[in-house]
């Protein structure tokens, strides 16, 4: 998958592709229709697979001050597009000049100008330009050939949502969010340091920042490692997580800390993709030391067993 961070002096093969827009956090079930139809498209008239979408999130630049949301950090986004067949992905830049440009601006300049795709394919819910006042009867008048996709419900009849997938983690439904997103949700940091009070009570944890990704409900889990710069091969570790603040320790932004369970390596800068599996129980204030260890075998038991059905 190319990617390119402009719509502007694009190269002759970029243009011409068949274009789904959309944001695409997630890349859930519902997106997965869209671009499924868009492939199809792709391959009947010969062309390649295009993907606009935007960074940062919109709602980061309208508001800022809102908790992390993001389902999928960019990282994690580009594997789940890659996964799904995309040839192109133009990230465009999501500032105060973009949001402001108007419906007929957002046409003429990056569709009819940039892209100049050969077919544009969105969901039934597309809006587009400042105050989203674009739509699909602007495309078609500007001379575009637009398939709208009505994007899949589940069986309760909600439709498949960025929404419904940030609900389910949020709750630490892990097994509702992979059902929702159609893949196994995880996590991708950098390991920093810490303050290595697990090693002193002979658990040693991998400590990532969660940054812009949406944090779960916070708590202890079951969950699989996988260390990036071990190659794509690598296998997934068996390991037990804790997403929160550490009510002992009173961190004040929540945080990821990982322990593999039999693993002694240096792992401080390496980057690991962290999935989740099943929430073992919420946080919780010990009175000693002593007392969290005790838990934290407990926890290693029970994510083992849990593991082993997986």
């Amino acid at each position: 998958m190319k990617i390119f961070e402009t719509y502007t002096d694009l190269p002759h093969e970029a243009q011409g592709a068949v274009i789904a827009i959309g944001n695409f956090d997630g890349v859930h079930r519902g997106h997965m229709v869209v671009l499924n139809e868009a492939r199809k498209k792709a391959e009947s008239l010969g062309v390649p697979l295009g993907l606009m979408t935007f960074e940062p999130h919109p709602q980061r630049l309208f508001r800022p001050g809102d908790p992390p949301f993001r389902i999928t950090s960019f990282p994690v986004k580009i594997r789940r597009l890659e996964q799904s067949c995309v040839d192109l992905l133009f990230s465009v830049t999501f500032d105060w000049d973009f949001a402001s440009m108007s419906a007929e601006q957002f046409i003429e300049t990056i569709i009819k100008n940039g892209l100049k795709p050969a077919h544009i394919v969105i969901g039934d819910d597309f809006h587009f330009g400042q105050l989203r006042k674009g739509n699909i009867d602007m495309l078609r008048e500007a001379g575009f050939d637009v398939t709208v996709v009505k994007e899949q419900a589940t069986d309760s009849g909600a439709r498949f949502s960025s929404s419904l997938v940030r609900n389910a983690l949020q709750a630490g439904d892990i097994g509702a969010a992979n059902f929702l997103l159609g893949w196994k949700w995880e996590v991708q940091e950098k390991v920093v340091h810490g303050e290595k009070i697990g090693r002193t009570i002979g658990y040693p944890t991998a400590n990532l920042p969660l940054a812009d990704t949406i944090h779960p409900a916070y708590g202890v889990y079951a969950a699989y490692i996988k260390i990036i710069e071990d190659g794509k091969d690598a296998n997934w570790l068996p390991s037990v997580i804790n997403i929160g603040i550490r009510p002992m320790f009173k961190i004040s932004t929540g945080q990821l800390e990982a322990h593999i369970f039999d693993f002694d390596r240096d792992i401080y800068g390496k980057h690991l993709r962290v999935r989740p599996v099943k929430r073992l129980r919420g946080e919780a204030k010990f009175a000693t030391l002593e007392r969290l260890a005790e838990q934290i075998a407990r926890d290693c038991e029970e994510a083992k067993k849990i593991l082993s059905l997986f």
